[in-house]
C-alpha cells in the first residue's frame, strides 16, 4: 500500500508526458500530410505564409512558439546534469558515448552522399537529431516489452543529442549577426545571471526578461529559439528556505512542470502540423533516390543504428559503461533504430539549412518522414520480437 502512495519521480513523469506527446505528434504529422495533399492544401499553405504583424504565421511558430520548446529542452538538460540521470559520470558515460556516435555516423553518411553538391551539403546536421517525444511514444506502445532502464537510457541519450543539436545550430546556422542587438542580448543575459546569483526565486522577472531576450536574439541574427536555452540556464535549481522538497519548490522544476502541460501537447504538435505538410503532387519514387533525400533517410536509419549500437557495444565490451538493467543487445538494437526518428529537431535544422529554398526543404521533409517511419517500424519490430525483459524492481 505504501508503494502505491509513493510519489512518481519527475524523471518518470517526464517520460510519461513525452511518450503521450509523441502519440499526439504522430497524429498531427499525419494530419498535415493529409491536408497538404487534399483540396485544403491551398488554404493550409496560404495560412502558414500569411503575416501577423512583423512575422508570418510560420515564423511565429518556428521562431516564437518553438522558443518555449527550446526553453523546456534547456531546463531538462540543466536538471538532468545537476540533479538527475546525468548528474554523475557513470550515468553519463553510456548515453553520452551513444549520443556522440549517433550524431557523427549519420552526418558522415549524409556528407558522403552529398559531397559533390555544395547546395545540399549544408544539411549535414539534419539526420543527427533524435525526436525524444516520437521515440518515447513508440516505446510506450510496446508496454512491458521494454525495461524501464531502456526508457531512461533513450531519454538521457536524446537529451544529450538535443544539447548537441543546440550547439550545432548556434555554431553552424547563425548568419548576419547584428553587434548592437547581440550586445543587448548579452546584457539581458548578464542581468538574468545576476538575479540567479542574488537568490531571486520568483519566475516573473526571469520570464519578463526572457521575452526581452527573445526579441533581441531574434534581431541579432542568432536563431531566436536559442534564447529559450539561454534563459533556461539562468533559472534557479534551488528551493526556497524552509521548504523541504526541491522537486516541488525550485523555480526550475515549477517552470518545467508548467511547460510539460503545454509543449508536448500543444506547441510541438502545432510545429509538426505546420512543417510536416508536404505535397506529393508530381513526386515519384525516384525522388527518394536524390542525394539530399537519401542522405537524410539513410543517415537516420543506418547512421543512427551503426552509430548508437556500435559505440554502445564498444563502451560496454571495454568496461567503460554497463548494460542498462534487465536489457539485452536486442533491446539496445531496437533503441538504436528508434533514435533514427528525427522529426521535430531534424525538421527544425532542415528549415535553417535551406531557409531560402522551399524545394530543398520539401526534399528534406520527404527524407525525414521516410527515414523516421522506417526507423520507427524497424525499432518497434525488433523490440516486439525480442525477448521479454525481467520484471523491473523499481517502477518509481
Amino acid at each position: 500500500m505504501a508503494d502505491r502512495a509513493r510519489p512518481v519521480s519527475i524523471f518518470r513523469e517526464f517520460i510519461d508526458s513525452e511518450a503521450s506527446g509523441g502519440i499526439v505528434l504522430m497524429v498531427a504529422a499525419a494530419l498535415a500530410l493529409v491536408v497538404a495533399n487534399s483540396p485544403l492544401a491551398a488554404t493550409y499553405f496560404g495560412v502558414l505564409h500569411a503575416y501577423v504583424g512583423p512575422l508570418s504565421v510560420s515564423h511565429w511558430i518556428n521562431d516564437g512558439l518553438m522558443a518555449l520548446f527550446f526553453l523546456l529542452v534547456g531546463l531538462e538538460i540543466k536538471r538532468e546534469v545537476l540533479d538527475g540521470q546525468l548528474s554523475t559520470w557513470p550515468r553519463r558515460v553510456l548515453p553520452g558515448i551513444a549520443a556522440a556516435g549517433g550524431m557523427a555516423v549519420p552526418a558522415l553518411i549524409y556528407v558522403a552522399l552529398n559531397a559533390g553538391d555544395p547546395s545540399t551539403l549544408r544539411g549535414w546536421a539534419i539526420p543527427t537529431a533524435t525526436d525524444i517525444a516520437f521515440a518515447l511514444g513508440v516505446l510506450s506502445l510496446l508496454g512491458n516489452r521494454v525495461p524501464a532502464s531502456l526508457k531512461v537510457f533513450l531519454t538521457a541519450l536524446a537529451i544529450i543529442d538535443d544539447l548537441g543539436a543546440v550547439i550545432i545550430i548556434a555554431l553552424f546556422y547563425t548568419t548576419g549577426l547584428s553587434g548592437a542587438y547581440l550586445a543587448g542580448a548579452f546584457a539581458v543575459l548578464a542581468v538574468l545571471i545576476a538575479l540567479n546569483r542574488m537568490g531571486v526565486l520568483s519566475l516573473v522577472p526571469y520570464l519578463a526578461l526572457g521575452a526581452v531576450l527573445w526579441f533581441l536574439v531574434l534581431k541579432s541574427g542568432v536563431h531566436a529559439t536559442l534564447a529559450g536555452v539561454a534563459l533556461a540556464m539562468t533559472i534557479p535549481l534551488r528551493r526556497a528556505p524552509g521548504i523541504a522538497s526541491d522537486l516541488e519548490a525550485s523555480p526550475l522544476h515549477r517552470l518545467e512542470h508548467g511547460l510539460h502541460g503545454i509543449v508536448p501537447f500543444v506547441i510541438v504538435p502545432i510545429f509538426g502540423f505546420a512543417n510536416a505538410g508536404v505535397s506529393f503532387a508530381g513526386m515519384t519514387l525516384a525522388a527518394l533516390g536524390e542525394p539530399l533525400t537519401l542522405g537524410v533517410a539513410a543517415g537516420l536509419v543506418a547512421g543512427k543504428l551503426v552509430g548508437v549500437l556500435g559505440t554502445s557495444w564498444i563502451a560496454i565490451r571495454t568496461g567503460l559503461a554497463d548494460m542498462p538493467a534487465n536489457a539485452g543487445w536486442s533491446h539496445i538494437t531496437g533503441v538504436a533504430l528508434l533514435c533514427g526518428i528525427g522529426f521535430t529537431m531534424s525538421l527544425f535544422i532542415g528549415l535553417l539549412a535551406f531557409a531560402d529554398s522551399p524545394a530543398l526543404q520539401d526534399a528534406t521533409k520527404v527524407g525525414i518522414l521516410a527515414g523516421s517511419l522506417v526507423a520507427a517500424l524497424l525499432g518497434a519490430l525488433v523490440l516486439r520480437l525480442g525477448p521479454m525483459p525481467a520484471p523491473d524492481l523499481d517502477e518509481s
